[in-house]
């Protein structure tokens, strides 16, 4: 049974002591998060496991004795619900090793900067970290009910010590229960001409599921925002063209969209849509980040929403914040319609929550539904 306190338990798996150190400071100054093992390669983090109890495994990938890939199915058999993130420096094999762990069970991933003791990009990766720990720590508190029962005093204590949200209010938000009603609108009865999906943590997985259930040869073309780093996301096209029937590539600025091909905006690129004539071709710009992201969903779905009005089908599939919201809201606003992943099947119910709290679906569906309702509002059923 896991633990029940009001810190989120955090173990961090890494052969380098520096980078363990600095990354233990930088969770543990998080009023939610305790660290409550530190391990230098796989096989002592397997060794831990049952003692430390931790909803959230940060594990790197190369390392003696035993590396990430190895450790993880073994980690995995022990806690079957425990969250696992990849940690690994941006190479395209570590890229690839990460996409394998996915498929194995992983939750999420992280791209090391060069240097974590450097002020360039190590700021970025803390928030991220910080940021992937405590929603999929949460995640897991919710689907395990392993919540504080009497935390609230103690929590609210830490609070006026500290100034900040306490470990017990911020569990207290998303205690475990079911997902709210949400009020639905219709389907657009235009026949969409594009399909755009945004995704961010236990995206990768889902979008492949998503994918692999159409049909390249009657599908409008399709545009997708993932939250990845560059390298990744051209590690996720190569993986959609293999395990689909459509050709997926990253999308490039002045390519023509055409009916039947998947493209996906390239890390560090937000991507648009704008007119070409009678065409539509794609636009990449490096324009200030948004909901801290780039690419930002956002911006993609704004893009279609005034070229395509109603013709437009968008996706919003598992994933942590709210990026894609303000863009959903244009979607619907120009006649379009909008499908939401449940809570039950998201890795992290926050950017199918927020768009299906915020009255923005057609239809919230399990993640094994969504293609068939996608199949039925290409074929102009309702």
């Amino acid at each position: 049974m896991p633990a029940c306190d009001e810190f989120l338990r955090v173990m961090l798996v890494d052969d380098s002591a520096v980078i363990r150190s600095i990354t233990r400071r930088w969770l543990t100054a998080e009023p939610d998060i305790e660290v409550v093992a530190s391990c230098a390669n796989g096989l002592h983090a397997v060794r831990k496991l049952k003692l430390a109890q931790p909803d959230v495994i940060v594990l790197d990938i190369e390392m003696p004795e035993m590396d990430g890939l190895t450790a993880l199915p073994e980690l995995l058999k022990l806690m079957p619900d425990v969250k696992v993130i990849m940690s690994s420096t941006l190479t395209r094999r570590n890229a690839n090793v990460s996409f394998k762990a996915l498929s194995l069970g992983a939750a999420d991933y992280i791209a090391k900067p060069e240097s974590v003791t450097g002020a360039s990009g190590a700021s970025d990766f803390s928030r991220l970290l910080v940021e992937k720990v405590r929603a999929l720590g949460l995640a897991r508190r919710e689907k395990t009910g392993s919540f504080a029962k009497n935390s609230s005093g103690a929590g609210e204590s830490l609070k006026q010590q500290t100034g900040t949200l306490s470990k017990a209010k911020m569990l207290e938000a998303v205690r475990p229960g079911p997902a709210p009603d949400v009020s639905l609108r219709p389907a657009s009865r235009v026949i969409p001409q594009i399909v755009a999906i945004g995704s961010s943590t236990g995206g990768p997985q889902a979008l492949l599921q998503v994918v692999s259930g159409l049909d390249s040869k009657k599908s409008p073309p399709i545009v997708i925002t993932q939250h990845m780093p560059k390298t990744f996301t051209a590690i996720l096209a190569e993986h959609i063209s293999k395990s689909t029937s459509f050709t997926c590539a990253e999308g490039e600025t002045g390519q023509i969209l055409e009916r039947g091909r998947v493209y996906i905006a390239p890390g560090d690129y937000h991507m648009e849509i704008v007119a070409a004539g009678k065409d539509k071709k794609l636009k990449l710009t490096q324009k200030p980040a948004e909901n801290y992201c780039r690419p930002s969903v956002d911006p993609m779905f704004r893009t279609l929403a005034a070229l395509y009005g109603p013709a437009v089908l968008a996706v919003i599939l598992t994933g942590m914040g709210q990026d894609g919201l303000e863009g959903a809201r244009a979607v619907c606003d120009a006649g379009g319609t909008l499908i939401g992943q449940d809570k039950e099947t998201s890795v992290v119910w926050g950017m199918p929550g927020a768009v299906a709290q915020a009255g923005l679906c057609s239809k919230v569906l399990p993640l094994n539904k969504i293609a068939d309702n996608m199949k039925h509002l290409m074929q102009g059923q309702r």
